[in-house]
């Protein structure tokens, strides 16, 4: 595995144990890990029996964790945009561009948004000092959108620049000014702005199709919904360059199994393990057994040791 570990998958299928009990065996072996959770419902603090916040916070030895939350990053981000705004718009209409922002901020994708900025951060602020970052994301959707971001934004990002410089050349040729255009763009704030997120997106980019940094690790219960979801998010994520490399398939029953109702879901999940090993037979596959009790830290070691073939 890579440096920078991403676990995802359908909601409730484990994601959070898996992406735990890996940052874990990271810390066993002596790697100092950083467990990062970009899910709006943090379970981390649950498994941990700690609170888990916006700060780094120590859970064990070589063992570190937060929790990124879509609200707060969004209001941040919208307070960001407004100050930046009052430097760049006239005072006429700041108002009226506040009152739209604060829509925005309610608005479909504004929490993704601003959780990509604040997980792009994070890990290019603390890559140089973790030997493994693990990042436990949101449900599949709120994930596709996520890891999507760049390539979306970035066209954005360009028509965005494209229409500024145009109505800029148009302003040029109303006033008649004989400024030179080359000059009065690299002074105008709102490209500078412009300009500066598209680098980021597209460095973002850059870290999340390094196959040499970046693993992609996929959740999933040996059952027909969660293997539909995860065959369609991983399509969609390859077509973006982004790979998925390792598929964890969690909570298998054990082949003890007594009476009709339990043989009957034994035969039934492994017509559906037989499914996921034709399919995905070009991945690694992780499986792990349902365990008798809640998943808390005490168990975590046991889980953990079905990493070791995905580990280096």
């Amino acid at each position: 595995m890579n440096k920078l570990v991403f676990f995802g998958g359908k909601g409730g299928v484990g994601k959070t144990t898996s992406s735990s009990a890996y940052a874990y065996y990271c810390a066993e072996k002596g790697e100092k890990t950083l467990l990062v959770s970009t899910d709006p419902a943090h379970s981390l603090c649950d498994i941990f029996e700690r609170k888990i916040g916006s700060k780094l916070t120590e859970i064990k030895e070589n063992l570190f964790s937060l929790e990124i939350d879509p609200e707060e990053e969004s209001q941040a981000y919208i307070r960001n945009i407004k100050r930046n705004m009052k430097d760049i718009v006239s005072p006429v209409i700041v108002k009226e561009i506040e009152r739209q922002l604060d829509a925005a901020a309610v608005s479909p994708g504004s929490d993704e948004s601003a959780v990509f900025d604040k997980l792009m951060e994070i890990i290019i602020d603390y890559q140089k000092d973790y030997d493994r970052i693990v990042i436990d994301t949101a449900p599949t959707g709120h994930t596709l959108r996520l890891l999507s971001l760049p390539e979306l934004l970035g066209g954005w990002m360009d028509r965005l620049i494209e229409k500024r410089m145009k109505a800029m050349e148009l302003y040029e040729m109303a006033t008649r000014e004989d400024k030179k255009m080359k000059n009065v763009i690299e002074k105008d704030p709102v490209l500078s702005k412009l300009n500066e997120r598209k680098r980021k997106m597209e460095q973002a980019r850059e870290i999340l199709t390094d196959g040499d940094l970046v693993s992609f690790v996929f959740v999933l219960n040996p059952e027909k919904l969660p293997i539909e979801e995860t065959k369609k998010a991983v399509d969609t994520l390859e077509k973006y360059k982004i790979y998925v490399n390792t598929l964890i398939i969690n909570r298998i029953l054990p082949d003890n199994v007594e009476g009709k109702f339990w043989e009957n879901r034994k035969k039934l999940e492994n017509k559906y393990l037989k499914e996921i090993e034709e399919y995905f037979s070009n991945k690694n596959l992780i499986k792990i057994p349902l365990i008798d009790e809640d998943v808390k830290i005490d168990n975590l070691k046991h889980i953990s040791k079905y990493f070791v073939e995905i580990s280096d």
